[in-house]
């Protein structure tokens, strides 16, 4: 049952006009909030779940458990790592470069060095205090659409 399942999952992402959809449904309907706007002021948009659209600068190397969500492809482009809500799907290794279409809310955080460190170590670009804490805004989405 399982391997049909997958079988099934794994048929319907690759026929899907190469758009590749993992956790809840991203309103076809719904428009994005510039990434730069929500970078901006990310406290604004801790509470309701909006949609956002960007670029893949970065993802984790080894899980794809995150991403490095950057408005545009240029290089310096300011970006924000998105998570996924309650660690419930992940994005394919390769994703890297990809388009992105994710709704969920922006969190304003400390991490720990213990964390930093752990990100770092998967491929995540942070700004880092002295202490070796770093200052984050990321996002939390429900839902991603990622298409080549």
């Amino acid at each position: 049952m399982k391997k049909l399942l997958l079988v099934l999952l794994l048929a319907t992402t690759a026929f899907a006009d190469d758009v590749i959809t993992r956790g809840a449904a991203v309103p076809k309907d719904a428009k994005a909030i510039p990434l730069a706007t929500v970078l901006q002021n990310p406290e604004s948009y801790t509470k309701e779940a909006v949609v956002v659209e960007g670029v893949i600068a970065a993802s984790c190397t080894r899980q794809g458990c995150w991403m490095q969500l950057a408005p545009s492809e240029e290089k310096d482009a300011q970006s924000v790592r998105v998570t996924f809500k309650d660690y419930g799907f992940f994005i394919p290794l390769q994703a890297k470069g990809m388009k992105a279409r994710a709704e969920g809310v922006a969190v304003v955080k400390t991490l720990s060095k213990a964390d930093a460190d752990h990100l770092e170590e998967e491929g995540a670009k942070l700004k880092r205090q002295q202490d070796g804490t770093a200052l984050e805004v990321s996002f939390i989405a429900n839902g991603v659409e990622l298409k080549k």
